[in-house]
């Protein structure tokens, strides 16, 4: 490493800032403009947060020790979840589940210190202290040694990861409107627009519910885990190779609906895109696995899945334990439905044709967009590749 990066503790060049949570017995503190982030507003693999799940008043901001982050403050989870890395892309308040980082002037770039923080994640959760819940504590920030550059250098790093996150977002939001599209011509179809004459049929006519896959035990196939569902896209965060031993069976153009609590009230739902040519894909024992039927088009189980009316009803179905209640599969098959008359179908197939490929293509780019970025983060963080910039000479 040259001699122009020098090595220091993480907390000489940031600043910590602690959150705090109103009283929620006062309903005055609660619900009003400002936004009061919780890691799960931000767990979600994305650089950017711009909206919370809750808000409070001014009120309970000044009866609260939360503290107001500013557009470009980092977020860092310190409890439970440990590790999780958001930029805010607006003023937001926060919970004492988690840290405001801001760089410290002269020292170090706030861009910068978000790639720096995402790079250090994993030694922050080795050396993370606690019992039942791991967590950071303002110590943990003095005990990582980083090598940091110059400003000028840190800036130019930092604007290589962005160039790569701007895409991937810009992807995202792409993603978000074809979905909407979907969805909007699904209710206008199957809903808004329905014939009193269609014929009314049931989930079980039109898809199968769980339907049968072989797969060896022992066979290495792609895993999806529950925790790598989404609940705003139909892409997963990330599966992995591993060998079958008990769980639901999909391939390509399966949707996959969590049944259980609360991940279905959360609406974790995946559409199977991700699978090579004639793989079994495998996971959980906690989803539902929805097939369509020919004729109909295969996304139109994703978004029969994320559908309101469908969703309460699937909720509705839930039976056992408080904590552990799960959706029937039984149940699902008879969820009602409209039928549109087969000319109808032809046309719902034919626009969803012009979207979901759209979807797909859109996802694989994000996908290789992601692994070029963690590829470069520690490669860059540590010096092994270097980055011009016009101030370094």
């Amino acid at each position: 490493m040259t001699g122009e990066w020098k090595e220091t503790a993480l907390s000489e060049v940031i600043d910590l800032i602690g959150g705090g949570t109103p009283k929620t017995s006062v309903a005055e503190y609660w619900n009003g403009d400002i936004p009061w982030l919780s890691v799960a507003d931000f767990n979600t693999g994305r650089k950017y947060v711009f909206d919370a799940e809750k808000s409070i008043t001014q009120l309970g901001f000044e009866k609260s020790s939360t503290k107001l982050l500013q557009e470009g403050d980092i977020i860092i989870s310190a409890r439970g979840t440990v590790g999780v890395v958001a930029m805010l892309g607006c003023e937001m308040a926060f919970n004492q589940s988690c840290y405001g980082v801001r760089a410290k002037e002269q020292e170090s770039d706030n861009n910068y210190v978000y790639y720096l923080l995402k790079d250090a994640v994993n030694k922050l959760k080795q050396i993370s202290h606690g019992g039942v819940f791991d967590t950071i504590t303002r110590e943990t920030f003095n005990e990582i040694d980083i090598l940091l550059p110059p400003l000028p250098e840190q800036r130019a790093i930092a604007s290589v990861l962005s160039s790569l996150d701007d895409k991937i977002d810009l992807l995202h939001r792409q993603n978000k409107t074809l979905e909407a599209m979907a969805e909007t011509l699904f209710r206008q179809w199957f809903v808004e627009e329905a014939d009193e004459e269609w014929k009314t049929g049931k989930l079980g006519d039109i898809a199968d519910i769980n339907p049968t896959y072989k797969l060896k035990k022992g066979d290495v196939s792609s895993y999806l885990d529950m925790k790598n569902l989404n609940t705003s896209t139909f892409n997963p965060e990330g599966w992995c190779k591993r060998g079958f031993s008990s769980g639901m069976k999909f391939k390509n153009g399966d949707t996959l609906l969590a049944r259980i609590t609360p991940c279905l009230e959360n609406g974790k739902t995946c559409y199977v895109d991700f699978l090579d040519e004639d793989e079994i894909g495998w996971g959980s024992t906690e989803y539902i696995v929805i097939r369509m039927k020919n004729p109909f088009h295969p996304f139109i189980s994703y978004i029969l899945a994320k559908d309101k009316d469908f969703r309460d009803f699937a909720i509705s179905s839930m039976s056992g334990s408080s904590g552990r209640q799960r959706a029937q599969a039984g149940l699902i098959k008879e969820y009602g439905i409209k039928l549109p008359p087969f000319p109808l179908i032809e046309e719902i197939n034919i626009q969803l044709a012009g979207i979901v490929p759209k979807l797909e293509n859109n996802a694989k780019q994000i996908r290789t967009l992601e692994k070029l970025r963690d590829t470069l983060l520690p490669k860059l963080m540590s010096g092994e590749v270097r980055v011009e910039c016009e101030d370094m000479g």
